[in-house]
């Protein structure tokens, strides 16, 4: 069953402050001044200057009389806009194809064809709102049956990640407020004068009796919210994404029909391309139903590409996913992400070089959803900061930093304690206990001495490792650190750590 998710943005604008100045502290209170004739009030404030009692609707004057050290900044909707149509365009490229601005501090979007996404819910809202988090952006994500659910969940409850079960709506939805229907604010208003205050009263009062005051509106939208209508996702759309469609004067369902229009559009988007000199990296596949439900399928390449043989069978590989229901009645591709690709002259010489090519195989890895990547050197003498990852087809990386000193074959991901005893303070163990094992050691070689990058991190100022390679009875070798120079508090916690082990 497809979900649908809300991530919503509460500091929008504070947040878009933020990140167009960086030089502002992160301890510096920010209230957002919209104006409304004379009057001035915050439109916007970030959560500093709430917690200093701060609040949308409270007089521009009272808020700083309220917070001495408050910094007001004009309201500029057309730049929150811009803003949120750029953080939406991000999340196309990332998530799914189908995603949409949802309002004025929101986006939504549907899980289906975010095949990198699955393997469970709570990991995938929880990547979605670290990811933001990472972009310094305070957001909250919702997952839901419908739309409208997500929506008022993703609104009305403070945690980052809200996960509503599946036919569970009716239960999560019942005690939310009025407001969160998406209804127009003079409606809104008028149902409060009625005495109306949650969804559940409403969604539980004749319908007859609203739709002969209100008009429709109302019972479309409960119909939307606890999924009794479907409500169609409208992907966001600019002028820079290359787009093709096909609409059909009659549905089609059947598979071979489907695959023949599908390498018709990939010949019109890649000449589409070709004309502006780029290369297609992800494309989405969107089809479009008779009864408005929508379906999308995701490709992606590694490298830029213009091969119609290649893409063709990068969507043809995946169309059986498309269910037609009652017929397609349009087929949409688009490139969302395209980079420019010059052509190059192949060498000629006498002898034709074997070069092996692996970028399909990652392609296709990728595109099952498996993430596919390379180990890199990074200029760091602090032994899990000297390896990134980069992507499996990325030009290799030149690093001069030279290492004398020989490093484990396999280095853990994080060192683990061990129990050591030791001379302090530049003994090797004389035994170590890991894992529950005890080992005693035979052989020994150390220290090395590593020092924090101070210059990185000043926390790291004093900060000292001695590493030492032991050999245990059984002819094993481990690579242990000791936190601290063995003398100096200061310099770390002289507890024992293992961190590699050599073939």
């Amino acid at each position: 069953m497809t979900r649908v998710v809300s991530i919503y943005l509460p500091d929008l604008p504070t947040d878009r402050i933020r990140r167009a100045d960086p030089s502002i502290p992160p301890e510096q209170a920010i209230a957002v001044i919209a104006r409304s004739g004379s009057k001035r009030w915050v439109s916007a404030a970030d959560a500093a200057a709430r917690k200093a009692g701060v609040h949308v609707g409270m007089p521009a004057a009272k808020a700083q009389a309220l917070f001495r050290g408050l910094m007001l900044v004009d309201a500029d909707p057309a730049k929150d806009a811009a803003a949120l149509e750029r953080i939406t365009l991000w999340a196309l490229t990332l998530y799914s194809p189908i995603v949409a601005v949802d309002g004025i501090d929101g986006i939504v979007m549907d899980t289906e064809g975010a095949d990198h996404l699955q393997g469970g819910e709570l990991p995938m809202v929880t990547k979605i709102a670290n990811q933001f988090l990472a972009k310094k952006l305070t957001a909250r994500v919702a997952i839901a049956d419908s739309w409208g659910a997500a929506h008022a969940c993703a609104r009305a409850i403070s945690r980052e990640t809200v996960i509503v079960p599946i036919g569970e709506t009716v239960r999560a939805v019942e005690k939310l407020p009025i407001s969160l229907l998406r209804l127009a604010g003079k409606v809104v208003s008028d149902l409060r004068t009625l005495g109306f205050q949650t969804i559940g009263e409403l969604a539980n009062t004749p319908r007859a009796r609203l739709t002969l005051r209100f008009g429709p509106e109302i019972g479309r939208r409960l119909d939307q919210m606890f999924g009794r209508v479907s409500e169609p996702i409208n992907p966001i759309r600019t002028a820079e994404l290359v787009e093709v469609s096909r609409a059909f004067a009659e549905p089609i369902g059947a598979a071979e029909t489907i695959n023949k229009y599908v390498g018709r559009l990939v010949v019109q988007l890649i000449e589409e391309l070709q004309r502006r000199g780029l290369g297609v990296r992800r494309a989405d596949l969107i089809v479009e139903k008779v009864d408005g439900m929508r379906q999308a399928i995701r490709a992606g390449t590694v490298k830029p590409v213009r091969d119609v043989a290649w893409l063709t069978k990068l969507f043809r590989d995946r169309t059986e996913k498309i269910e037609p229901g009652f017929g397609i009645e349009k087929l949409t591709l688009v490139a969302v992400m395209a980079e420019p690709l010059e052509e190059r002259q192949k060498s000629s010489s006498l002898v034709e070089d074997e070069v092996t090519d692996v970028t399909p195989l990652i392609d296709i890895y990728g595109n099952r959803g498996h993430r596919v990547y390379r180990v890199a050197p990074v200029a760091s003498d602090v032994p899990e900061r000297s390896v990134q990852r980069i992507g499996a087809a990325a030009d290799p990386i030149e690093v001069t930093w030279v290492g004398h000193w020989r490093r484990p074959v396999r280095l853990l991901v994080y060192p683990e304690l061990i129990e050591a005893i030791a001379l302090l303070p530049d003994r090797p163990p004389v035994s170590i206990t890991w894992r529950g094992k005890r080992r005693k050691v035979k052989r020994a070689d150390g220290p090395e001495r590593i020092f924090g990058e101070w210059w990185n991190r000043s926390s790291e100022f004093d900060a000292v490792r001695d590493y030492f390679v032991i050999e245990d009875e059984g002819g094993e070798r481990f690579w242990i650190f000791r936190s601290g120079d063995g003398i100096d508090a200061a310099t770390g916690s002289h507890k024992w750590f293992l961190h590699g082990i050599f073939a």
